[in-house]
Protein backbone atom coordinates (compact mmCIF):
# COMPACT_ATOMS: atom_id res chain seq x y z
CA UNK A 1 0.00 0.00 0.00
CA UNK A 2 1.61 3.24 -0.75
CA UNK A 3 1.19 6.11 1.26
CA UNK A 4 1.17 9.99 0.02
CA UNK A 5 2.25 11.07 3.36
CA UNK A 6 5.71 10.74 5.24
CA UNK A 7 3.84 9.42 8.68
CA UNK A 8 2.30 7.28 9.06
CA UNK A 9 1.12 7.86 12.58
CA UNK A 10 -0.33 10.43 14.14
CA UNK A 11 2.25 9.95 17.31
CA UNK A 12 4.97 10.95 17.78
CA UNK A 13 8.29 10.96 20.54
CA UNK A 14 9.02 13.30 22.33
CA UNK A 15 12.72 14.46 20.71
CA UNK A 16 10.72 15.04 17.95
CA UNK A 17 8.53 16.87 19.40
CA UNK A 18 11.02 18.87 20.56
CA UNK A 19 13.05 19.42 17.60
CA UNK A 20 10.31 20.56 15.54
CA UNK A 21 9.30 23.22 18.53
CA UNK A 22 12.70 24.59 18.48
CA UNK A 23 13.32 24.85 14.54
CA UNK A 24 9.62 26.75 14.80
CA UNK A 25 11.10 29.31 17.50
CA UNK A 26 10.99 32.88 16.87
CA UNK A 27 9.34 32.81 13.51
CA UNK A 28 6.92 35.89 13.03
CA UNK A 29 4.08 35.26 10.96
CA UNK A 30 0.99 37.36 10.07
CA UNK A 31 -2.31 36.97 11.38
CA UNK A 32 -3.91 35.54 7.89
CA UNK A 33 -0.74 33.37 7.22
CA UNK A 34 -0.88 32.17 10.56
CA UNK A 35 -4.08 31.02 10.14
CA UNK A 36 -3.45 29.66 6.44
CA UNK A 37 -0.85 27.31 8.15
CA UNK A 38 -3.14 25.78 10.55
CA UNK A 39 -6.11 25.46 8.12
CA UNK A 40 -3.43 23.55 5.84
CA UNK A 41 -2.50 20.98 9.58
CA UNK A 42 -5.76 20.13 9.98
CA UNK A 43 -6.37 18.83 6.75
CA UNK A 44 -3.01 17.11 6.53
CA UNK A 45 -3.45 15.48 10.25
CA UNK A 46 -7.01 14.25 9.21
CA UNK A 47 -5.33 11.93 6.38
CA UNK A 48 -2.88 10.57 9.13
CA UNK A 49 -4.84 7.54 11.14
CA UNK A 50 -3.95 7.29 14.47
CA UNK A 51 -1.59 4.05 15.71
CA UNK A 52 -3.11 1.41 16.62
CA UNK A 53 -3.65 0.05 19.90
CA UNK A 54 -1.73 -3.67 20.59
CA UNK A 55 -3.90 -4.82 23.36
CA UNK A 56 -6.94 -4.14 20.83
CA UNK A 57 -5.12 -6.36 18.59
CA UNK A 58 -4.79 -8.85 20.91
CA UNK A 59 -8.35 -9.08 22.28
CA UNK A 60 -9.31 -9.80 18.75
CA UNK A 61 -7.49 -12.91 18.78
CA UNK A 62 -8.71 -13.93 21.20
CA UNK A 63 -12.00 -14.16 20.11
Amino acid sequence: MENNYKRQYRQLSDATRQKISQSLRGRTKSATHAQSISTGLKNYWKQVPDKPNNSENKNDENE
